[in-house]
């Protein structure tokens, strides 16, 4: 096992009516801002629980960030943080606003141009403290120090993350995900299935504990994938959704182990260029890469075939094979296509399209063994047509 550190500072209150306990993990004095969405909360009561929260308390509001949150918006935000002195930030959605308001927490105080934070990766020195309450298990943004940042002027979609970053708490309440559409929730079994899937699926590096912890996720996810896009989901089935999708990116099961995100980085280019919903450009990229680098995930790839899908007859070819046909066909059996085609994408240009971009944005070797190259990418979505 490779050397690491882990201390993941973020506090969860997990559970029904945990939303009332926000008041106690903010100071009495403290300015604050919550952020939100296109007001979905204030149709689900999500709003009204967060306002008793804060009952007695100084807090201004702000809305309209984006599922893909765009850099334009945020800023906006800045201005309001600086104008009225804010001291904390509560991000009050789903994955998307949490990573929003990092980057509104990480640029308040930046010195320059806060997209180098994006571009260039320029550090980040200081942050306002946040928390965040979850209302779209998906993502894990609620309990790591990432985020992702679209900017409309230049159709990009980067990321960045800082140890400042990290919420000092989040609420996960399974109720407050009970009004969520099909697509979404649909969208947030396959975004913690693949965030397992890029921490695992690489080459064994005597992580043994590590492998069970991402396979338990992954079998909670296949067992709950069908029940949870019901119409009316349990409440037990809604947790077991929102605690993978947390433990899933919170950084446990990465602890010293290779990871691959190779199947990100083209699914922000995706994203970034056609629109996609997150969830559904990695659903197009992960059997792609898997196939294309088989060779080189064999060891795993047979793994997962044995210990997830069970897979024990016939060749080691034939079982590599029909597990990833299985992954695909979970995927597309919860609603979500895996070909871009079924998306409406200009597939005759997208492999080139989106391999140029990133070779002009420097990804040249992704991959755990960096051998994901642009003319790689190009093949892969060349074969996702």
């Amino acid at each position: 096992m490779q050397n690491f550190n882990y201390c993941n500072p973020t506090k969860l209150l997990f559970g029904k009516g945990k939303i009332a306990a926000i008041s106690r993990e903010i100071p009495a004095d403290t300015r604050l801002l919550v952020t939100y969405g296109s007001g979905s909360i204030k149709a689900n009561g999500v709003y009204d629980q967060v306002s008793q929260a804060l009952a007695g308390r100084e807090w201004f509001e702000f809305g309209g960030i984006e599922p893909n949150p765009c850099y334009e918006t945020l800023m906006g935000a800045v201005e309001l943080v600086r104008k009225q002195s804010i001291t904390m930030l509560l991000a009050v959605g789903g994955g998307s606003v949490a990573d929003g308001t990092k980057f509104i927490a990480a640029a308040v105080g930046f010195e320059g141009d806060p997209w180098e934070i994006l571009s260039r990766q320029a550090p980040v020195r200081s942050a306002l403290p946040l928390g965040v309450v979850i209302t779209l298990p998906a993502t894990g943004s609620e309990s790591n120090g990432f985020a992702v940042i679209s900017r409309k002027a230049t159709q990009e979609k980067l990321s960045f993350g800082s140890p400042l970053c990290f919420p000092r708490f989040a609420v996960l309440d399974p109720d407050t995900t009970a009004s969520l559409p099909r697509r979404q929730v649909a969208n947030g079994v396959v975004d913690a299935f693949i965030h397992t899937m890029e921490q695992y699926m690489t080459y064994p590096a005597a992580n043994a504990l590590q492998d069970r912890l991402a396979e338990g996720i992954l079998l909670t996810l296949l067992e709950i994938g069908p029940k949870v896009v019901l119409p009316e989901p349990d409440y037990d089935t809604r947790a077991e959704l929102m605690w993978s999708a947390t433990l899933a990116l919170n950084g446990l099961i990465g602890c010293g182990v290779p990871q691959d995100w190779s199947t990100h980085h083209i699914g922000h280019e995706l994203t970034a260029v056609y629109g996609l919903d997150h969830a559904q450009t990695l659903a197009v990229a992960l059997p792609g890469v898997l196939r294309n680098r088989k060779a080189e995930k064999r060891e795993k790839l047979l793994q997962y075939a044995g210990r997830i899908w069970g897979l024990t007859d016939g060749s080691p070819d034939e079982r590599i094979e029909t597990a990833i046909a299985r992954t695909e066909a979970f995927f597309q059996s919860l609603g979500v296509p895996t070909r871009l085609s079924a998306y409406g994408v200009d597939v005759a240009n997208a492999p080139e399209t989106i391999a140029a971009r990133l070779e002009a944005r420097g990804d040249r070797t992704l991959g755990e063994r960096g051998s994901i190259t642009p003319a790689v990418v190009r093949e892969i979505l060349a074969t996702r047509l």
